[in-house]
């Protein structure tokens, strides 16, 4: 039986012509978007055997855009397998999400925001949530085992190359019996999915310009010995600002790392930045102008504010954290020391100011604007691979000089070299 979830209406509405259809699928949930220049008035329901969502749109045209929206949806999408549209009676449009699994859609609008017009959005999340920790766990265990492949590989070389390899490996490992702090880092690749971030004069997007360096970052920390890294976002999504700081808890990150690359009205403007979380209010106006800036990336996202956490409120609305925002500018100074060997800086000292992505009151938080994706010279530099390279290679050394003048702190959370 279907099971009725969510309705919006307005009565004053008629023949809602749906402008664009998107689909964001990821790891965690699936993203289904219409947009409109008016609002929708629809229903959601689910039906099982086998698993559905059905969507009815009210006086909604039948479009070439909705007839056509099976197009969009990608084969290793992990919870939807196909989309049907018709008429289902006078006056309503019928959508049908065929899933691949059981799942819990959630639903509801957004109201116009930048480019955007009214947007009916369809969350598609699993029924039973993937554990992030363990994901990360499993990660790691298969870096080692490929590590351990390529020892095995290593033993057809000849000498010379068979020792380089095996101290290679002994430094990896360590000592067997040698109890090692595990050091967990949290790396946030800034925008994604319905949020490009910042877009630059021949269409470059912000959102793939983080998502390029903070892969190679967490590549490099993944071949630390006792170093791992868990990206907030693994693909072209959509996360909340709150949903990033709560993925950071839950694999029980040492730091948080946001990457990002500024924007500016004037194409001049150069050079990499590294903020901090201010208690009270920026160090400067243009700092001030990128966290306001920064902070709206949840309305364009897409964010229901209807759906309320205490546990995330509070931890935006913490601001008992002075020992977080020291080992924060701490942390920001080495990392903005490292790009300055690369980078013009566009500021020689860590700022601050009021980024909600930064309001972890116990994890050291910094966000690193990688250069002005707005400045056509910079851009060039931002979209190189092999400038990439060098930008993770400069944050993962400021890291390492953190933790060297910085050790961790003593956890139970700790790893058994065999």
């Amino acid at each position: 039986m279907a099971a009725p979830l969510l309705l919006f209406i307005d009565s004053s509405l008629a023949d809602t012509r749906i402008a664009s259809v998107r689909v964001w699928p990821a790891t965690e949930y699936t993203r289904f978007t219409l947009e409109s220049a008016s609002p929708i008035e629809y229903s959601v329901s689910t039906v099982k055997n086998p698993d559905r969502v059905v969507i009815d749109l009210k006086d909604v045209i039948l479009t070439s855009e909705l007839k056509q929206v099976s197009s969009k949806i990608n084969p290793s999408d992990p919870y939807i397998r196909a989309v049907r549209t018709g008429r289902f009676k006078p006056g309503v449009v019928r959508v049908v999400l065929d899933l691949k699994t059981e799942a819990r859609p959630q639903a509801f609008v957004l109201k116009p925001v930048g480019a955007y017009g009214y947007r009916l959005v369809l969350d598609i999340y699993p029924a039973v949530p993937p554990d992030p920790l363990m994901a990360l766990l499993e990660d790691r265990a298969g870096i080692l085992q490929a590590d351990a492949e390529t020892g095995n590989a290593a033993s057809k070389m000849d000498s010379k190359n068979e020792e380089a390899a095996k101290n290679n490996e002994t430094s990896r490992k360590g000592k067997p019996g040698e109890m090692l702090r595990l050091i967990t880092v949290a790396i946030d690749p800034g925008h994604g999915g319905e949020d490009p971030g910042a877009i630059s004069r021949r269409g470059t997007h912000e959102k793939s310009i983080t998502l390029a360096i903070a892969r190679k970052l967490k590549a490099k920390i993944d071949k630390e010995p006792n170093m791992r890294a868990a990206l907030t976002r693994e693909g072209d999504y959509f996360i909340s600002l709150p949903k990033r700081l709560e993925k950071a808890r839950q694999v029980n990150a040492d730091l948080f790392v946001s990457v990002h690359a500024d924007a500016y009205i004037k194409p001049h403007a150069r050079g990499s930045s590294v903020f901090a979380l201010s208690e009270s209010g920026a160090t400067s106006a243009a700092a001030g102008w990128l966290a306001k800036k920064e902070n709206q990336a949840d309305l364009i996202g897409g964010v229901d504010l209807d759906i309320k956490d205490p546990f995330l409120k509070q931890t935006l609305l913490d601001l008992s954290q002075t020992a977080t925002i020291n080992d924060s500018l701490k942390l920001g100074k080495e990392v903005l020391l490292e790009i300055g060997d690369i980078n013009h800086l566009h500021k020689s000292n860590v700022e601050q100011a009021g980024f909600a992505v930064l309001k972890s009151p116990d994890i050291p938080s910094i966000l690193i604007e990688t250069a002005f994706i707005s400045n056509p010279d910079e851009e060039k530099k931002l979209i190189d691979p092999v400038y990439q390279e060098k930008l993770a290679d400069a944050i993962l050394s400021g890291i390492k000089r953190y933790f060297t003048n910085n050790p961790p702190a003593s956890r139970s959370r700790m790893v058994f070299l065999d």
